[in-house]
């Protein structure tokens, strides 16, 4: 049989999608979730085996998805590793009663495939592009392998324990069987509606005002999180500037046994978000001021992953397409 290397998935966006009443549009989580079900069933489709996501960066929300639309998630095959497959993933919604389709959101995502027996990694199929659109992909997705070591050896130079006075916000629950995959570890999207919570909240306590995410990147999978596993969500502020509102969130886990202090990190993300009015307007930021020494240094750090990604300035993944009719 013939291997695809792209998959369209589709969902119906819920009443339920939508964290806050109003004309915010389903939550940035809840996207994520849907992104990390295409890319997963896009790069299960390829490697044919079990797959685990390792990194999810570049998320753009360029606009809000109302309730009510439907949206298609396309993911397609990039480039591969010896085990790995780079996933693009667009986002599109539309009015079901005028089947126009524009873009809302765009990322990059990362699988590894599993050998189930050995828990080990498993090589794939080399993917190899032929259209002219195929290889500008591949190139696209090769520039960001170097920012991506750049951004990982900035952040490892951090410290998230010490004395701080930024706004911040943990919270802890177990891992239930119904945020499990069929592997019978917690399904990457999930993790990632945590997270998007974990910010949203914390940014709203310290904003006043509703906030929505519009950036999330270097989101890193250090280890599964499994059934029953105690899990904590660290969501912490690290800087601010005139609208936006940057924050670091760890995500934990281990054996509920071992209590708080055996807690691992499974994942870390930063994201970024910022307050809107009622219609959906941009408001200033509520200015957090670092004053600790860490405080400082994070809001430094922040700083300098943003000076990073304009360094690098790595193409495009996604052109920017007309819009789409509903065939």
């Amino acid at each position: 049989m013939t291997k695809s290397p792209r998959i369209t998935l589709r969902f119906l966006a819920a009443p339920t999608d939508i964290v806050h009443t109003g004309h915010h549009g389903v939550s940035g989580g809840r996207v994520l979730q849907w992104i990390d079900k295409s890319a997963y069933a896009c790069a299960v489709q390829w490697a044919g085996t079990y797959c685990v996501t390792a990194y999810v960066g570049h998320i753009h929300f360029t606009r809000p998805i109302p309730s009510g639309h439907l949206v298609e998630v396309r993911s397609r095959i990039a480039m591969t590793g010896r085990s790995s497959m780079h996933v693009v993933n667009e986002v599109y919604s539309a009015d079901p009663r005028e089947g126009v389709f524009t873009r809302a959101c765009d990322c990059l995502v990362i699988f590894v495939a599993m050998d189930t027996e050995t828990g080990r990694s498993t090589p794939v199929e080399p993917f190899e592009p032929h259209s002219a659109e195929e290889q500008r992909v591949a190139r696209a997705a090769e520039d960001r392998i170097q920012l991506r070591a750049a951004i990982q050896a900035e952040m490892d130079k951090q410290t998230y324990d010490g004395p701080s006075d930024a706004p911040r916000l943990i919270t802890r629950f177990l891992a239930k069987p119904t945020d499990a995959n069929w592997g019978g570890n917690v399904h990457g999207g999930n993790a990632m509606e945590w997270i998007d919570g974990a910010g949203s909240a914390c940014s709203m306590e310290w904003a006043g005002v509703h906030t929505v995410a519009v950036y999330a990147g270097g989101i890193r999978f250090y280890h599964p999180i499994h059934i029953g596993d105690l899990v904590e969500v660290d969501a912490r502020m690290m800087r601010t500037d005139a609208r936006s509102m940057q924050m670091s969130v760890h995500v934990r886990s281990g054996n509920p046994r071992g209590g708080r202090d055996q807690l691992t990190t499974a994942i870390h993300a930063t994201t970024t978000y910022i307050g809107v009015d009622d219609d959906g307007n941009a408001l200033p930021a509520r200015q957090f001021e670092p004053i600790t020494p860490e405080d400082r240094q994070l809001s430094d750090h922040a700083q300098i992953l943003r000076e990073l990604r304009a360094e690098f300035s790595p193409r495009p993944l996604i052109t920017p397409p007309a819009a789409q009719h509903l065939d």
